[in-house]
């Protein structure tokens, strides 16, 4: 009986150890091009995220696996994401002008256009295709602010671990979503390709 169990949990072990492998090899490829059951591998790297993260933190850099996982899951929500019909911006308030003097509400920050950063642009962008903008200080607020209506997309810019962190969070939730990582991490001052930004909303129109 106790060596069946052990066989059992031995194949276990080895099948798992597999999945993952293949699941961290099909999400690096997915940086370069696109990728066959994706969804699928983002499941399996979702399930088993945590050892995974502390093999990369030993051996690597945990950064590097964020970002193979947001790529893939960019990839099995696109066509969905396209379906979508009501969609907002997701933008974190780093993004913004040390000098900003707009206040924060319970939505976030509410941009009032003055051309000190980005977000007076992007708000502009964003409305033009049928988007609302909020700029966020935290990812708790993600959660809070898609309670108040109907939305069905989040386009999300942050650093790729926030934003795999967000996708973990809304995967079983009527929201898609889709991610378009910053240049940099930190605090303030961090920045995006704005190239990104459009690119999505072209592709996504």
């Amino acid at each position: 009986m106790y060596k069946i169990i052990g066989e059992m949990v031995f194949v276990l072990i080895i099948t798992s150890i597999l999945l993952i492998g293949i699941a961290l090899f099909v999400s690096r490829v997915s940086l370069k091009r696109n990728v066959w059951l994706a969804g699928l591998f983002a499941e399996i790297l979702d399930f088993f995220y945590l050892p995974i993260k502390y093999f990369f933190y030993k051996f690597s850099d945990p950064k590097i696996l964020d970002k193979w996982m947001v790529s893939l899951k960019n990839i099995a929500h696109r066509n969905d994401f396209r379906k979508t019909k009501n969609r907002i911006v997701v933008a974190p308030h780093c993004m913004r002008s040390m000098d900003c003097p707009a206040h924060s509400t319970q939505n976030g920050i509410q941009c009032i256009s003055c051309g000190k950063c980005i977000f007076e642009k992007l708000s502009t962008d964003a409305q033009k295709y049928g988007y609302k903008l909020y700029i966020i200080t935290g990812s708790s607020f993600v959660k809070h602010i898609l309670h108040e209506g109907e939305t069905d997309g989040a386009l999300l810019i942050a650093c790729d671990y926030e934003l795999n962190k967000v996708m973990q969070a809304l995967k079983n939730t009527k929201i898609i979503t889709y991610g378009i990582p910053m240049l940099n991490d930190g605090c303030y001052n961090t920045q995006v390709d704005y190239n990104d930004i459009i690119k999505a909303f072209d592709d996504f129109d």
